[in-house]
Parts: structure tokens; sequence; C-alpha cells
């Protein structure tokens, strides 16, 4: 099971740091994903982080703002968003693969339940 947390309403240029908790003892065996939906929009891919942590991707509209980092004693990822914009404003999504990291949501096995991201202009 995964719980995403730390979403909340900033203002453009601001900071969030977004959790993602694993109960599964496994963890470091998993690569973590981080997707969002805006209203209206399909769900996109953020960004992942491999399950040795050695790897990193993320998408172009995120690129160079946004980082991920995980720290599997605490069996917990995080995902920073930094200089955050008003088209970042949705529900972000942690998800978990086992072993390699994915940019398609329909490879990921489990999911937090989401955490509303809003950012004002």
């Amino acid at each position: 099971q995964l719980e995403d947390s730390g979403g909340g309403l900033v203002q453009a240029g601001a900071s969030l740091r977004l959790s993602c908790a694993a109960s599964e003892r496994t963890f470091s065996s998993y690569s973590i994903g981080w997707f969002r939906q805006a209203p209206g929009k399909e769900r996109e891919f953020v960004g992942f982080i491999g399950w040795r942590a050695i790897n990193t991707n993320f998408a172009d509209s995120v690129k160079d703002r946004f980082t991920i980092s995980r720290d599997n004693d605490k069996n917990t990822a995080y995902l920073q968003m930094n200089r955050l914009k008003p088209e970042d404003t949705a529900i972000y999504y942690c998800a978990a693969k086992y072993y390699r990291p994915s940019s398609g949501p329909e490879e990921y096995d489990y999911w937090g339940q989401g955490t509303q991201v809003t950012v004002s202009s």
C-alpha cells in the first residue's frame, strides 16, 4: 500500500514536497513513479526514480524544477517541486512498480490515493 501526502495550496514560484510512504517491507525492490491528473485531462507522467535510486527521469514540463529522491530505510519516496506554476495544478499520485521504472502508468501495480496540489497565479 502507498500513501501520498504533502499537497496543498501555494502561490506560483513556491515549493512543495510530496511524500509517498509504503507499508511494503520490500520497498527497496520497487521503482517509484509520480503522475498527475488535472481536471478534464488524462493522467500524465511526472517522473520516476529507479529501485536502486541510480536513475531518475522527468517529463519535459517539470525537468529542472522537480526532483525525486527516496529513503529506503523509511520506505518513503519524495517529489520535491520547486518554482511551481499554475499549470502544475493537479492531483498527484505516486505509484510503485517492481524493479525497472517506467513512464507508463499502466505498468505500475500499486497506487497512492492522490494528493491535491493547487498553484495560484
